[in-house]
């Protein structure tokens, strides 16, 4: 009795706040009605390699989008949780950049939800690396927020640093595909103490937004060299064209 009257002691000086705007919401974590419709959340037919939505209605078949046909991808299936435009841009940004760390709960949900239909049998889980340089800036690696919170949330081991970043690439923004995939590769490893984690047992890679699929190729590409199991990866975003 004492604890809930503390916690709703709390509340009242402390009310819940929308994550995306800062408004009085029911509980905490959450959005307010404006902010979850300005957040567009990936449902219907999608691509089982990359999770971009398509056209048309989900018949439960498996698609592949145009670039997925294209280029072909080293993962086994992929999927993320919102389109990265309006809020969910905005959520994006700032636990990447505006030190908005409390967002991974939520947003660990959100791609527990979204990859509810994949294989997790004997499945670890990784972040994709920051460089050691970029991580003193930074202070955190948001991918690693959103692995640690996703693993608690579908009850699987989490391996904060079975990857590392050897080469500092530059910011991907405005590049070309081709330059991204060229200017990451080579540059994720697995780290030679955590290989033994992952060998012959599948991987779950998790980066906060997919644009082209450089950076998780490059991610996917280290740990299938190192001899792991079947790669899948989940994003909390997913740049899509014209969206």
């Amino acid at each position: 009795m004492a604890e809930l009257s503390f916690q709703t002691a709390v509340s009242m000086i402390y009310p819940p706040r929308c994550l995306g705007c800062g408004g009085k919401v029911l509980s905490d974590f959450g959005l307010c009605g404006t902010c979850w419709r300005d957040t567009l959340f990936i449902g219907g037919s999608i691509c089982d390699c990359c999770g971009t939505p398509l056209p048309g209605e989900d018949h439960s078949d498996t698609l592949k989008c145009d670039d997925c046909m294209r280029t072909p991808r080293p993962w086994k299936q992929g999927r993320s949780a919102l389109i990265y435009k309006d809020n969910g841009r905005r959520l994006v940004l700032g636990l990447k950049h505006g030190d908005r760390q409390e967002i991974a709960k939520p947003a660990a949900q959100w791609m527990a939800q979204a990859m509810a239909d994949l294989p997790k049998d004997n499945m670890i889980i990784a972040p994709v690396p920051l460089h050691w340089t970029r991580m003193i800036k930074r202070r955190y690696n948001q991918s690693a927020l959103l692995a640690q919170a996703l693993a608690k949330n579908v009850g699987l081991p989490v391996c904060p640093d079975l990857l590392q970043r050897q080469k500092r690439t530059l910011p991907m923004e405005g590049m070309t595909r081709e330059v991204r995939f060229s200017s990451v590769k080579g540059a994720i490893s697995v780290h030679p103490r955590r290989r033994h984690r992952l060998v012959s047992r599948p991987v779950l890679i998790v980066d906060d937004v997919f644009t082209s699929g450089a950076t998780l190729s490059a991610a996917a590409d280290a740990c299938l060299a190192a001899g792991s199991g079947p790669v899948y990866v989940v994003t909390l975003a997913r740049v899509v064209k014209d969206a």
